[in-house]
């Protein structure tokens, strides 16, 4: 007569052990994907920020999929941990082990195949919005290396409604307005004639301050200024300095970049 099987054995517990652990690394990879996912957004809008754009799109998605990425973790966890407790106390009583059910499993296979699925939907959305800020950052690069460091944008405004937008943009940011230099009325009333120039100047010594703290010749540059002129055929064009010309000359650390990278945005929106 065959003596039953004894499930107390200790191949039954280094076997329930090894499965207790990959369900702990699948709890561990959707934690540290979800914390990856949940950051995305954030890369990107410091991305955008040091290339001086608006964001591509809204990035709160990605801190919702990454947020429930990692509490799908933890809850794989837990459950693996009751799952394996279960186990080795019906191992221990010489129980034979019910069938397991795969609705576990199953069950996260699904909602990572959606999540996936919803990704790649958001990124193919925000496809054609990034590559047309890659190619109008390019061209502003291209400009740098041919102006020292100044930028160019075209508005598709007069001077005065270029600057009028420039300031309410300002003022919608809280951002103060130190002065309004008129080049071409100064020059008209000094008896010289030259096309509509216009110079805002504006800061936020909350972001301006940490700059000079770090480099203090950057106070030369600052506060942060754009040229609102108009060209022999009419056309408008905006300028200013390069954030990364700026930092490049006073050698400030590039983490403070974003701090006067609002120029680029403010200028984008003022020509739109």
């Amino acid at each position: 007569m065959t003596e039953p099987r004894k499930f107390d054995d200790f191949p039954d517990y280094l076997a329930a052990e090894r499965t207790f652990l990959a369900w702990v690394r699948t709890g561990l990879a959707l934690m540290g994907f979800g914390f990856v996912v949940d950051r995305f957004g954030l890369f990107l809008r410091q991305l955008e920020a040091l290339r001086g754009s608006s964001p591509i799109a809204p990035l709160g998605v990605s801190v919702w999929f990454g947020t429930g990425l990692l509490l799908l973790g933890v809850a794989v966890n837990l459950m693996a941990a009751w799952r394996h407790r279960r186990l080795v106390r019906e191992l221990a009583a010489g129980m034979p082990p019910r069938a397991r059910p795969v609705a576990q499993a199953s069950a996260i296979a699904v909602i990572l195949a959606a999540i996936g699925l919803a990704l790649a939907i958001y990124l193919i959305l925000a496809r054609n919005p990034w590559h047309a800020s890659l190619d109008r950052r390019g061209e502003e690069n291209m400009a740098v290396a041919a102006n020292e460091g100044i930028l160019r944008m075209p508005s598709r405004h007069s001077v005065d409604e270029t600057v009028d937008r420039l300031q309410a943009a300002l003022q919608s940011r809280g951002v103060k307005v130190f002065a309004l230099v008129d080049h071409g009325g100064e020059a008209a009333r000094a008896g010289f004639t030259i096309r509509p120039t216009k110079l805002l100047i504006f800061g936020n010594p909350k972001a301006g301050t940490p700059l000079m703290l770090a480099a203090p010749s950057v106070a030369l540059d600052l506060p942060l200024k754009i040229l609102v002129s108009e060209d022999p055929d009419g056309r408008v064009w905006m300028s200013y300095d390069s954030p990364e010309y700026l930092a490049s000359r006073h050698g400030f650390p590039a983490d403070l970049l974003p701090n006067i990278a609002v120029v680029g945005a403010l200028a984008a929106k003022a020509g739109e």
